[in-house]
C-alpha cells in the first residue's frame, strides 16, 4: 500500500509522536475522509484524534501530506508530517 494514499479508517501518526511516550495514543489520528473547501475548492483532510476529547479536525491536504521541515525539527526521523501507523505484530 502506498503510504501517501490514506483511506477512511486508517490510523496515522503525526511526526511529534516521536517526542512522547509511545505507550500513549498521543499524536495518533483516524482518517475520516477528504473534503472540499466550499469557497476555494481546496482539498482538505478530515481526521480525528485518538486522544483527548476527540472531535474533528481539517488540514489542507497538501499540508497533511507534506514532508517534515527537518531544519525546524532536526531531531525528527519521520519523513512526512503524517504517516501510516504500523499495526502491532
Amino acid at each position: 500500500m502506498d503510504e501517501r494514499n490514506f483511506r477512511v479508517g486508517d490510523i496515522v501518526r503525526h511526526f511529534k509522536r516521536e517526542t512522547v511516550d509511545p505507550s500513549t495514543d498521543q499524536y495518533l489520528y483516524m482518517i475520516v475522509g477528504t473534503a472540499t473547501h466550499s469557497e476555494t475548492g481546496e482539498q482538505m483532510m478530515v481526521y480525528s484524534p485518538l486522544y483527548g476529547d476527540g472531535g474533528l479536525f481539517v488540514r489542507p491536504l497538501d499540508m497533511f501530506l507534506s514532508e517534515v521541515d527537518h531544519e525546524k525539527y532536526p531531531g525528527i526521523r519521520q519523513k512526512y508530517r503524517f504517516e501510516l501507523e504500523e499495526a502491532a505484530e
